[in-house]
């Protein structure tokens, strides 16, 4: 049967317990709901959301139904929304737990159940193989009780939060002054981001019609997810027709946030824009928030990103924690956090309301960012400049290499296990084996680290993908040499990037 990955159940549209169907979902919400009895939380609220995927209005009225009969006050939310929304209603309404369907970034062929705990997070282990314990003892029948889909109140509540965020981090501001462009990639989001950038005080927020309606069939991209290469073409194109200052990205349930910024307009508007990575809106979302934090207060990444957001945290005098990849240990990083990121665009800008990612309240503050640099004749170019030569030029990459299952990739990974390399691309590098180490940094990745460059393999948790991070620094003593150190970083990148495609081979 499907089983609890990096974000909860995930799979194909398809009979059988290996695919998202109703009767999985079923006999997933009836072990829930057995799991949440043996903890004595049996008639606790639980908050029910769903995206707009194939299937997804089915599976969310199923498990709001199964919940209802078996006594659990349900929150089933009016209509598709964003994942966020589901973590801050479970953190807003006191649940026991929240259900999500949703397959996130995945194909349209795809579809999800992801899981909340009290407190707004993610499942963890053990609670996840207990609950597939639970799911495997279920019998039929399953009762189910009709369920009153809620009101748009929690909603509402969630926006005015976003909206509030930019006066919360920087101050009382002037937004109206800056145009954005943004697509929310025929997912959900789009709806419920222009409402909390327009509460906000952003005006001039302009979409991308052809894909703002949520369709399950995503029909413009090949793949749903911004980091794809031709996924935001059509966001770019709006930024340059509308002369924005920022464009905005959403993946379809809305959780994740890419941004991308004009750099060297040409004077014909025919270009000038650049995706940043995950790292870079990282680090700039990272330093806004630490501006006004509290002192020693605590900033996380994973192990898979930069080391980039340790170096700033040492600067500013704040805390700083690594974890392993995904939200549901980032949100667990300690006492005092006040922001958390991963490369693959997640970011956490508020972790009081929402302890996960969240794409539109990331999407919010970097808007307002933009705006307070615009106003002082600044960019995030800039500010990405500066922090190249306080701390060198952090660049990284991603390789995935589709494999035929989950196991090749694996496989890969003990191949690379049983033989490591002693050097990759003419470096010597140190090797790391994280199914060695003992506690919550255990896992089936290594990393490969030399003077200077780093390696992190670990096959995907979601998708048959092996996924190689990819980082190299280079040492930027003036502006005036920041060029050049790009061009460096890159033949770098290049290197690495032939390295890991060679490995599937």
């Amino acid at each position: 049967m499907l089983r609890f990955g990096t974000a909860g159940l995930r799979g194909p549209l398809r009979d059988g317990p290996d695919g998202m169907n109703l009767d999985t979902v079923s006999r997933a919400t009836a072990g829930l709901v057995d799991w949440l009895r043996g903890r004595c939380l049996g008639g606790g609220a639980v908050v029910v959301g769903r995206d707009a995927r194939h299937g997804s209005g089915e599976f969310a009225i199923v498990t709001a139904e199964i919940l209802a009969a078996a006594g659990f006050p349900v929150t089933l939310l009016p209509r598709p929304l964003p994942t966020p929304v589901v973590a801050y209603a479970v953190r807003e309404l006191g649940a026991v737990a929240g259900v999500q369907i949703t397959a996130s970034h995945n194909p349209a062929t795809d579809n999800g159940y992801k899981v909340y705990l009290d407190g707004g997070s993610q499942l963890i282990a053990p609670a996840d193989t207990e609950i597939e314990r639970c799911i495997e003892a279920v019998t039929d029948p399953i009762a189910r009780t009709p369920v009153t889909p809620a009101a748009d109140d929690v909603v509402r509540r969630y926006i005015d939060r976003v909206a509030r965020l930019p006066e919360l981090i920087g101050g009382p501001g002037e937004r109206s002054d800056v145009r954005i462009a943004l697509t929310p990639l025929h997912g959900v989001g789009g709806d419920t981001a222009v409402a909390a950038l327009t509460a906000a005080g952003f005006k001039h927020v302009h979409v991308v019609g052809a894909q703002f309606a949520p369709d399950a069939d995503f029909p413009t991209v090949a793949f749903p997810n911004p980091e794809e290469p031709g996924a935001t073409d059509l966001l770019l194109a709006t930024a340059t027709r509308i002369g924005a200052d920022l464009a905005i990205a959403l993946d379809p349930d809305a959780d994740r946030c890419a941004i991308a910024i004009p750099e060297n307009h040409d004077p014909d508007g025919d270009g000038g824009w650049r995706m940043l990575r995950g790292d870079e809106t990282g680090v700039l979302l990272g330093d806004y928030v630490l501006r006004t934090a509290p002192p020693d207060a605590l900033v996380a990444t994973t192990i898979v990103s930069s080391r980039l957001l340790s170096k700033l945290a040492a600067a500013r005098g704040a805390r700083y924690a690594e974890t392993l990849t995904g939200f549901k240990w980032l949100a667990r990083a300690g006492d005092g956090l006040v922001y958390a990121y991963e490369e693959a665009i997640g970011h956490c800008v508020d972790p009081v309301a929402v302890r996960d990612k969240d794409g539109i309240s990331a999407a919010v503050l970097a808007a307002d960012l933009v705006a307070r640099l615009k106003a002082a004749g600044r960019t995030l170019a800039d500010e990405l400049g500066d922090y190249a030569v306080e701390f060198g030029l952090h660049a990284t990459d991603q390789v995935s290499l589709r494999l035929p299952d989950p196991a090749a990739a694996a496989d890969l990974v003990n191949r690379l296990r049983i033989a490591p390399p002693d050097e990759i691309a003419g470096e010597p590098v140190e090797y790391t084996d994280l199914l060695q180490v003992r506690g919550r940094m255990r896992t089936d990745a290594l990393i490969f680290e030399g003077a200077s460059s780093r390696i992190v393999v670990r096959p995907s948790g979601t998708e048959p993908k092996l996924k190689c991070y990819l980082e190299v620094v280079e040492p930027v003593a003036s502006r005036d040499v920041l060029a050049p150190a790009r061009t460096s970083a890159e033949r770098r990148l290049a290197e690495l990037r032939e390295y890991c495609g060679r490995l599937a081979r």
